[in-house]
């Protein structure tokens, strides 16, 4: 059986703002839970706790919602280098301070 997972507080918070903003997408389109839920194939129940923000949810139960709302395009661009800073910066500070070509050893024979 698997271990509980009880993730942290800004972790919870995220969901939970993620949850409610996919609550308030779905009252904007006018459609209902039943709806939803059955363009997800998932079950009415299911959609509450996304709704709710629940961590124990699967992501790709979360996609299939986004997707019913027509908002999944933004879940791909999440982790999108272009939104990286902190991997940017990372990945620059391992560039070389110089590129030089690299010398060919000398002909050792004589002419």
């Amino acid at each position: 059986m698997a271990t509980p997972h009880n993730p942290p507080a800004a972790v919870r918070r995220a969901l939970r703002k993620l949850g409610a903003d996919i609550h308030d997408a779905r009252r904007r389109r006018r459609l209902t839970m039943a709806v939803v839920a059955e363009r997800a194939f998932t079950s009415r129940s299911t959609l509450q706790r996304i709704e709710a923000g629940d961590a124990s949810v699967g992501i790709g139960i979360y996609a299939s919602v986004l997707q019913a709302l027509g908002l999944l395009d933004g879940l791909a661009d999440i982790a999108d280098i272009g939104n990286d800073s902190v991997g940017q910066a990372l990945a620059s500070a391992e560039l070389p301070k110089r590129v030089g070509s690299k010398r060919l050893p000398r002909s050792s024979h004589n002419d």
